[in-house]
């Protein structure tokens, strides 16, 4: 039986909050301990991993843990447009602190968004958030900047470069920016923002399939064994998580009937995009891998016809993009559910 889309507790959106999580408490944990701490350890954090593993979703619930507290302030910007314009457009709009900012400036919030647009450098917007970061300040108050998806480009370079200033002027400041490994990579070899390589990165990598299973059994119709099948079928792919719980949903617990359409939407969606990324050489030694039966990197180079020099760079690089996974010394394992069954396929027809 195919049950309506309605009331499904899982959902097939990218970046949206879903009904049901997994909580990332190890890592939730280091940046909030390291944000509340006094002087804080770190201002900045990266969150990085492969497209689909959570990252926005991880932003999310920590912001929204701040949110709770008066002494913080939440903004998300947009990679897309002028970030300072819309950082300095964000603090002057009618928030739960515009009475401190009003005390501090006397001057009308309702004319920012004209001053914003003029020539004169009283109405710049570094200098708009800075005098409404001195009145934070002044009052013990703390803002935290989200970034999603960043990507090196114009505004985004002159966001990070103004940011490290205002860090250097001891302003209450913090900075959560999600990417692609090679986006972020990109953007801290700017010659200018070389200071991103000291911001810790969390590498997001897979959930608890414990936990996953649990969410199963108490959110679809199915039993334990089924449940615990489910959560193996998703390798803990954040992603995976959502798509299989969301067909199964639908045929009310028949996961086996679902997986046709959980390997369709996940090849659609997830898989044909991070194919398209790669490289010739990335794609080649993905084949050899999903291909060997050992799984075993010298039985990889042979089939490759590499020698370490020429392995190496691109391994690392596939780890960086956590496309797989090299912790069992000398093992090479494909991290990404029916990834495997995806490359075999595609390989062969390029």
């Amino acid at each position: 039986m195919i049950k309506e889309r309605n009331n499904n507790p899982y959902t097939l959106v990218f970046g949206k909050q879903p009904a049901q999580t997994i909580s990332r408490f190890v890592e939730m944990e280091e940046v909030l301990s390291s944000f509340y701490n006094e002087p804080p350890n770190q201002q900045i954090y990266m969150i990085t991993g492969v497209r689909g593993c959570g990252k926005t979703v991880f932003m999310t619930e920590i912001a929204a843990e701040l949110k709770t507290n008066e002494d913080w302030e939440v903004i998300e910007i947009s990679t897309a447009r002028n970030m300072m314009k819309s950082l300095a457009e964000s603090l002057s709009k009618e928030n739960r602190f515009t009475k401190l900012i009003k005390g501090g400036l006397g001057v009308s919030l309702a004319g920012f968004g004209i001053q914003l647009g003029a020539e004169s450098d009283n109405s710049s917007p570094d200098i708009v958030i800075r005098q409404m970061l001195d009145v934070l300040k002044k009052h013990n108050k703390k803002l935290l900047i989200c970034v999603d998806e960043v990507v090196s480009n114009e505004y985004v370079r002159e966001f990070a470069s103004v940011f490290q200033i205002l860090l250097r002027e001891d302003y209450p400041i913090f900075l959560l920016m999600t990417g692609l490994y090679e986006n972020i990579s990109n953007l801290r070899n700017e010659k200018n923002l070389t200071f991103l390589y000291r911001a810790p990165e969390v590498r997001l990598k897979v959930l608890n399939l414990s936990a996953i299973a649990d969410n199963y059994v108490r959110n679809i119709n199915v039993s334990e064994k089924a449940a615990e099948e489910m959560a193996a079928l998703t390798k803990g792919f954040s992603f995976a998580f959502q798509v299989l719980g969301y067909f199964t949903y639908r045929h009310d617990g028949d996961y086996k009937a679902a997986i046709p359409e959980y390997r369709q939407f996940l090849e659609d969606y997830v898989y044909e995009k991070l194919w398209s990324e790669l490289s010739f050489c990335d794609k080649k030694l993905l084949y050899a891998a999903a291909k060997s039966k050992s799984k075993k990197a010298k039985d990889i180079k042979i089939e490759l016809g590499w020698e370490n020099n020429q392995y190496t760079p691109y391994r690392d690089r596939l780890i960086k993009k956590m496309l797989i996974n090299g912790d069992d010394y000398g093992y090479v394992k494909i991290t990404l559910p029916l990834f495997e069954d995806y490359i075999l396929r595609k390989y062969q027809m390029e």
